[in-house]
């Protein structure tokens, strides 16, 4: 059985997703759920490296990324992943526009780490379509409200809420 692969998507790959691809890879190193991690944006500019203020972050909730370089969300990216985690209605709007053979792979982390349902009885994919994200409305309690333009404490706090958001998710990850 392969491996899984979790893409996170925000919109320029320079924050929340690379707190999310950072924090999910740290805990599968650690012992954690079997997935390949990756992460892009809808609005990147392809190889950056991440913003001091999401290295910050990263350092204050203990983990490191030093590889990272954003990307842009395309098909090629976008296929292979059995999870896409996103933090806005933009996102979601963004996906089933451009690239619609991702939308029944794509949740907010808000509501995957919410309703995602454990395994083993039933593979991530068949738990995924039981949650009909291609359909489902965004709804304002699953945002994750984008740290650019804030402090060094606004983009902890984001990385702070996507570390507690995966610690609900792992378990259910674990049993794919």
């Amino acid at each position: 059985m392969t491996r899984p692969n979790v893409l996170f998507v925000c919109t320029g790959n320079a924050a929340r997703s690379v707190m999310g691809a950072a924090l999910l890879r740290a805990a599968a190193n650690d012992g954690g759920p079997d997935v390949t991690v990756t992460s892009a944006g809808t609005h990147s500019i392809p190889n950056l490296p991440m913003s001091v203020r999401t290295k910050g972050a990263l350092d204050a909730v203990g983990v490191e990324d030093l590889a990272h370089r954003s990307s842009q969300l395309d098909a090629e990216i976008g296929d292979p992943a059995a999870l896409i985690l996103v933090f806005e209605p933009m996102h979601i709007i963004w996906i089933r526009r451009n690239l619609p053979e991702l939308a029944a792979r794509t949740g907010s982390l808000p509501r995957i780490a919410r309703d995602l349902a454990a395994g083993p009885l039933a593979t991530l994919p068949q738990r995924l379509a039981a949650l009909e994200l291609g359909t489902v409305d965004f709804e304002p309690w699953e945002e994750i409200v984008d740290p650019a333009g804030g402090d060094l404490p606004d983009f902890v706090e984001a990385a702070e809420q996507i570390a507690g958001l995966l610690r609900n998710l792992i378990p259910k990850l674990d049993a794919t």
